[in-house]
């Protein structure tokens, strides 16, 4: 007989975290309060296709922004100079943030009168993807520079994303880009994410996106906003044997 035991600490962590983000995810659709978790790796063009979105909806809905980095103020600064209320949230060196640090920058973001809350992930294409934050939306923006086979090398982010924003879309005849190829990548990791090509820089494609995120708070606001269940649950990371 063996003289010891093996416990799976990761799993625990990460089943602790989902039961965190259900309570959260719940308590902001009863506050009718859309959140929105954007993620990608950096350089992808986060913070001008949020620049570019506050434009658009500010005069609407009221907004505010979460601005997670392992370290600077430099997002948060851009953001406050729109007009919108930011705050930044450091990670302390992690590369992603959990349920508990979103619901902390939220309480200190004191957003409680705003339509749509943005959370301007970590810029990494791995270790937020392995975290539910609680959002009631993932949002990957996955610029054309990066290349379109980025779906195949990073599955779980892609998996966990209900929608996809493939930036920088002007630029896209002076790279080895493939929209198409692209879209049918997409799909081979999950066949319900929509894919909307944008330019943060031109504007082109901005009308859809905007529109998406209409529909997403108004269907919030009236309870009817329906999201399945997160596929970052700890069961994603630990399947049944």
């Amino acid at each position: 007989m063996e003289g010891y035991k093996v416990i799976e600490v990761k799993q625990s962590v990460f089943a602790d975290n989902d039961r965190k983000a259900d309570a959260l995810r719940d308590r902001l659709r009863q506050k009718g309060q859309l959140l929105v978790n954007l993620m990608s790796s950096p350089g992808s063009g986060k913070t001008t296709t949020l620049a570019r979105t506050i434009e658009a909806l500010s005069p609407e809905l009221k907004l505010a922004v979460m601005e997670a980095d392992i370290d600077s103020d430099v997002d948060a600064a851009a953001i406050s100079r729109l007009g919108v209320r930011s705050i930044q949230l450091h990670t302390g060196g992690m590369c992603h943030l959990d349920a508990d640090m979103c619901a902390q920058g939220l309480e200190g973001l004191a957003a409680g009168d705003a339509d749509l809350v943005f959370l301007e992930n970590v810029g990494n294409l791995v270790c937020p993807a392995e975290f539910d934050t609680g959002a009631s939306v993932n949002i990957v923006i996955l610029s054309v520079p990066e290349g379109d086979d980025k779906p195949l090398k990073y599955p779980l982010m892609f998996e966990v994303t209900d929608l996809v924003l493939v930036n920088k879309i002007d630029v896209a005849p002076y790279f080895d880009f493939d929209l198409d190829k692209c879209r049918a990548n997409v799909a081979m990791r999950n066949p319900r994410a929509r894919v909307i090509p944008i330019s943060a820089k031109t504007g082109e494609g901005i009308d859809e996106w905007v529109s998406y995120l209409r529909e997403a708070v108004a269907s919030q606001k009236t309870g009817t906003f329906a999201k399945e269940a997160p596929a970052n649950s700890s069961a994603a990371h630990y399947p049944s044997e």
